[in-house]
């Protein structure tokens, strides 16, 4: 398999200059952000839209250990597909919950509250970076500590039409949810049928948050459509350069679409070319609207649930005008 770009010359390649995005508070962009050596930072954002770029950067200046908030780059197998840091970045800087979890295992928010926990009371800053929305909400506002489904319940629920699941949810967790989301109405649909309680119901009744907004600098990259975009599909070209097809190929045998690693965007679909279902160009322009798609999912999800949060426009250069570090180096 080819060699993974550092993450530097990742960035360079899809347009960055070398500096950081522009800082700025949503509708004042002239605001400073100070980053405390010991405060803890979260950084989330759309996917391709430079938030490992930005956690490196404040890690390098100032100390802290970055800890992945992404529900697929936790699984290994996908490396290349995910983005997940290559070994010159692994090297450089501590990085956690990264390709921990094996690719056929289960894995949910609640397992991730559990692994996240010991690095928020260790003496490293943590410098918490990803795009699943979720992760972040229930690391800031609580996780309700809802029973696991039952492996033949899952089954079942796999088995069933997007619709099907819909048509089950009680009204109140359904206009909470994104309902075009799979994966997040067949958890609802899972938890009422397994507890016989919705899910909205459990989480009015969730306990308090492991790390509540206030004591860390939360950040949030926006990143303009059109810009994103361009990125979105040059970040998949570049993956298939450095060897997206052979990842495929190795995961090939060990293929299972129920999987929850399988949800990577571009696993599917190059899987499928190697099968001769589809051509490699028809596999490339799938991966790419398909994570457009999702992109746009998680733009949505963060304008509505981070109106608190710093937000940065993730397509604008240099930062040192508006970026403030306070005390020195962190370890």
């Amino acid at each position: 398999m080819r060699r993974l770009l550092p993450r530097k010359m990742y960035e360079k390649r899809l347009g960055f200059n070398g500096s950081l995005p522009s800082f700025g508070q949503r509708g004042s962009n002239d605001a400073m952000i100070t980053i405390q050596p010991d405060k803890p930072v979260l950084i989330a954002g759309p996917t391709a839209s430079g938030k490992s770029a930005l956690a490196l950067a404040i890690a390098e200046k100032q100390g802290g250990v970055i800890i992945n908030a992404d529900a697929l780059q936790v699984f290994d197998g996908w490396r290349i597909l995910t983005a997940r840091p290559d070994d010159t970045d692994l090297d450089r800087l501590e990085h956690q919950l990264y390709g921990h979890v094996p690719f056929d295992a289960d894995y949910s928010v609640g397992h991730w509250l559990q692994d996240i926990s010991p690095f928020l009371q260790a003496s490293k800053r943590p410098i918490i970076v990803g795009g699943t929305g979720l992760y972040f909400n229930a690391l800031t506002q609580g996780l309700a500590n809802i029973p696991a489904t039952p492996e033949a319940l899952r089954t079942r629920a796999n088995t069933l039409t997007l619709n099907d699941l819909l048509t089950d949810l009680d009204p109140e967790t359904a206009s909470r949810i994104d309902t075009q989301n799979r994966a997040r109405v067949q958890r609802a649909w899972e938890v009422l049928r397994n507890t016989g309680k919705g899910l909205a119901q459990w989480q009015d009744e969730t306990p308090p948050p492991l790390l509540p907004t206030a004591q860390a600098t939360c950040i949030t990259l926006d990143a303009p459509k059109d810009w994103l975009n361009d990125r979105i599909a040059r970040r998949f070209d570049m993956m298939l350069d450095q060897g997206a097809l052979d990842e495929a190929e190795a995961m090939r045998s060990h293929w299972n679409p129920n999987l929850l690693s399988s949800k990577t965007i571009g696993a599917r679909e190059l899987i499928a070319y190697l099968h001769g279902d589809l051509t490699l160009s028809q596999a490339r322009e799938k991966a790419i609207i398909a994570s457009r798609q999702y992109a746009k999912r998680q733009r949505t999800w963060f304008r509505s649930r981070h109106k608190t949060w710093h937000h940065i426009p993730a397509n604008r250069p240099d930062i040192s005008a508006t970026l403030r570090f306070d005390g020195n180096a962190g370890n």
